[in-house]
């Protein structure tokens, strides 16, 4: 492993971690991608499928099963990949999930649910694994930490309109039906970006440079509505936030570690 860069992405089974495989594998750097998805099958999946949409590539990669929502499977994540490599240079923090709806209304009386569970997902457990393969992350030359967040984290913009800019406007009334909203899901990318933050200071002085990607509105899969659906609201297509997460590991924006950075530059907090 010692002429490859070393990455490690969850959620890399599908959507934007699956992007991000392909656009390492498309790459004239050799890389070594750890393959994490919440299963091995799914993992072993994607990386056959992969390996079918991107030939010739110089990189390897290598199935990892964990699962965010439980400890002990990033226990035994961090075991399975320690026996194998003896550094990590770049740990992409992709996995994610939204549980809300797309009518407001709905999701009223599951708050509690909604919310729990993505916090649970996006950032206690991002945080859990993020703490837990530091020691392999700081023995590379040349560390990074990504975590994907998203454009609906932006506190500035939200202080200035409602967004998503392209959803429908409240009206007066109650219950606020047929809204896209999105709480529980734009909460915890807030949340997400405060532990980039944190994990920036914490990891300076190690040589880390830590981001937040925030790749903008793309055709995924994540809250259950199907990417056709997804593009006739104006989505992007999910390789442009595979290939900024490249960019990022390849050094490109080196000079805005600690930052939210999305296609354009950087975006408010």
């Amino acid at each position: 492993m010692a002429d490859k860069h070393i990455v490690f992405i969850t959620g890399a089974n599908t959507g934007i971690g699956y992007e991000a495989v392909k656009a390492f594998m498309r790459s004239p750097k050799p890389y070594h991608i750890l393959v994490g998805s919440r299963t091995l099958g799914k993992s072993r999946n994607a990386i056959a499928a992969a390996t079918g949409e991107v030939t010739g590539s110089s990189s390897t990669l290598e199935p990892v099963a964990v699962e965010l929502a439980s400890d002990e499977s990033i226990d035994e994540a961090f075991e399975a990949v320690k026996s194998k490599v003896d550094r990590i240079d770049t740990l992409i923090n992709n996995a994610g999930a939204a549980y809300d709806s797309y009518d407001f209304s709905q999701d009223v009386p599951n708050i509690r649910s909604i919310f729990n569970k993505a916090y649970d997902v996006n950032v206690t457990g991002t945080h859990v694994l993020t703490a837990k393969f530091v020691p392999l992350l700081i023995k590379s030359s040349s560390p990074r930490l990504l975590f994907i967040t998203s454009g609906l984290s932006n506190i500035t913009a939200h202080s200035k309109a409602f967004q998503p800019a392209w959803a429908p406007k409240p009206r007066a009334g109650w219950p606020k039906e047929k809204l896209i909203v999105s709480l529980g899901y734009r909460s915890s990318k807030v949340a997400l970006n405060m532990v980039m933050v944190s994990w920036h200071w914490l990891l300076l002085e190690d040589g880390v440079k830590t981001f937040c990607i925030s790749p903008g509105f793309l055709a995924t899969n994540l809250g259950g509505v199907s990417p056709e659906q997804l593009k006739a609201m104006g989505a992007g297509d999910p390789w442009i936030g595979g290939e900024i997460i490249r960019k990022v590991t390849e050094g490109e924006r080196d000079a805005d570690a600690g930052r939210v950075i999305n296609q354009n530059g950087i975006q408010d907090w």
